[in-house]
């Protein structure tokens, strides 16, 4: 039986959790949601060692992963069925065994079936660690089902 989410902030929260639940790439690395509202979201992990390069500092691709999550939370969680179309990232400092760093997601624009997301990832400090524009574009179907919203 579906339940009917008249509060946006309370469907975000569901949407977001109800993709966290098939998201095992993200439950693998220990990312947690921290935030899910309409538009935007911030997600969470713990740097370890297993996540170090040759360098012994985080692997780009586990901060890229981390941010990827949260622009997709944040294009997914209005229960439209959003993907990538492209993204970027420049990363600006390095993240350090221990490190707990935050992705932060916000809708920059979204107009038809397309939208621009804009994520900030920074470490315990506040400190900016990397930046990431994604590219969304939506297609057919709901995270939850919603009646009488369109699929």
């Amino acid at each position: 039986m579906s339940e009917l989410f008249n509060d946006p902030h309370q469907l975000a929260s569901a949407c977001s959790d109800a993709m966290h639940a098939n998201d095992d790439a993200s439950k693998l690395l220990g990312i947690e949601i921290i935030e899910s509202r309409p538009g935007h979201a911030r997600l969470q992990l713990t740097v370890s060692r297993k996540m170090t390069n040759g360098h012994d500092i985080c692997h780009g691709g586990f901060v890229f992963t981390l941010a990827d999550s949260a622009f997709a939370h944040a294009c997914n969680n209005t229960n439209r069925v959003t993907v990538a179309s492209g993204c970027s990232i420049e990363f600006l400092a390095p993240g350090a065994i221990g490190d707990v760093l935050t992705a932060t997601a916000s809708e920059r624009s979204r107009s038809g079936r397309t939208g621009v997301y804009d994520v900030d990832v920074t470490n315990q400090n506040n400190e900016l660690i990397a930046v990431f524009r994604g590219k969304s574009y939506q297609i057919k179907g709901q995270l939850i089902d919603q009646p009488g919203e369109p699929t």
